[in-house]
C-alpha cells in the first residue's frame, strides 16, 4: 500500500511558493507559484484505505480549483523560461 500523507500537507496552500510538495502514495503535487505540477502515481483501492487516499486528493485538487477560481487568470500563461549554465563537472 503507498504512503500516506503526512500532516505537513495538510498545510499545502496552492500556488503559495516554490516549496510545497503533498504527497499520496507515490503521487507528488508540486507548488509553484504559478503552475502545480503532479508526478508520480497512486492507486486508489476499493477500500477503506483507497476511500481515505481519494478524500485526501479531492481535498487536494478542490484547493487548486478554489485557487484558480478566486485569481483573475490569463487565457494562457507563457512557456517557463529555461536558462543553460555552464557544466560545473565540464
Amino acid at each position: 500500500m503507498g504512503k500516506k500523507m503526512s500532516k505537513k500537507n495538510d498545510s499545502f496552500t496552492p500556488f503559495a511558493n516554490e516549496a510545497d510538495v503533498a504527497g499520496i502514495g507515490n503521487l507528488m503535487l508540486e507548488n509553484r507559484v504559478d503552475r502545480i505540477t503532479i508526478s508520480g502515481d497512486v492507486d486508489l483501492t476499493a477500500d477503506k484505505p483507497g476511500l481515505e487516499q481519494a478524500r485526501r486528493l479531492h481535498a487536494l485538487l478542490g484547493q487548486v480549483v478554489d485557487a484558480l477560481e478566486a485569481r483573475e487568470l490569463p487565457d494562457r500563461l507563457p512557456p517557463p523560461e529555461v536558462q543553460t549554465i555552464a557544466n560545473p563537472f565540464a
